[in-house]
């Protein structure tokens, strides 16, 4: 009797309508609120490959301070004072921002990741999403040695290594190069002395052999690295600032 007057009762339809549209409005709200969330202030990342060796595993998961809103708010002292990310930090750099994105592919993209809690992607995020190292800033004046870069940074007279400029300590993964290596071959440990631009950074993995990095990319401009890795939360032997 009672699912009959659910059936032909117009203020049990309109009463089960109703609860379907809060539903669908909180669902819709939700998912404009992650996707605020996710652009302008924090977003969570697993790392998919080796490239961070030592510091950073596969599998690793992040969370990242997100720079749409940091760049409005995030002062730095150093080269650059509108730049939300220091020499040193582990960035995550989107090689995708150099073309025109398809608005309608985006938005897709984004509600499929939001209901397969980041499990399914349209876009293949590896293809074009890197985490990576920034070493030098805009204006700084660079070279290579045996894998580790030293900078000279703008206005100042004499040049560091890498590791001096981070304000956190970090190691890097050198590999054996062959006896009859040519340093005219990809993934050099050699770089002769070069100026970044107004807009460049040199962002490097900290696995220094056979990766891709600003050695084969050349600098990549500083709208083309969208967050800086905070915390790792998985796995939790690991847990912390990596």
């Amino acid at each position: 009797m009672f699912n009959k007057w659910r059936k032909y009762s117009y203020a049990a339809q309109k009463s089960q309508w109703l609860f379907i549209r809060w539903i669908f409005i909180w669902i819709v709200v939700f998912f404009l609120l992650y996707n605020l969330v996710t652009v302008f202030f924090f977003s969570m990342w697993v790392l998919e490959n080796e490239t961070m060796l030592p510091g950073l595993h596969r599998g690793d998961r992040l969370i990242l301070s997100s720079f749409g809103f940091n760049r409005l708010i995030l002062q730095n002292t150093g080269t650059n004072r509108s730049i939300p990310f220091r020499r040193g930090h582990i960035v995550l750099v989107d090689m995708a921002l150099k073309e025109k994105k398809n608005i309608f592919i985006g938005f897709w993209d984004a509600l499929v990741r939001f209901f397969t809690a980041q499990q399914v992607n349209i876009t293949d995020q590896g293809e074009h999403v890197f985490v990576k190292r920034v070493i030098a800033l805009p204006g700084d004046e660079i070279s290579m040695t045996q894998f580790v870069l030293r900078v000279k940074p703008q206005n100042d007279t004499y040049s560091y290594t890498e590791f001096e400029l981070s304000d956190r300590p970090y190691d890097i993964t050198i590999p054996q190069v062959p006896a009859l290596w040519d340093e005219s071959l990809p993934f050099s440990g050699n770089i002769d002395p070069r100026v970044l631009g107004d807009d460049e950074c040199f962002v490097l993995s900290d696995d220094r052999s056979n990766t891709n990095d600003s050695r084969t990319w050349g600098p990549v401009s500083t709208a083309l690295i969208t967050g800086r890795v905070l915390f790792r939360y998985w796995p939790l032997n690991r847990l912390g600032r990596p």
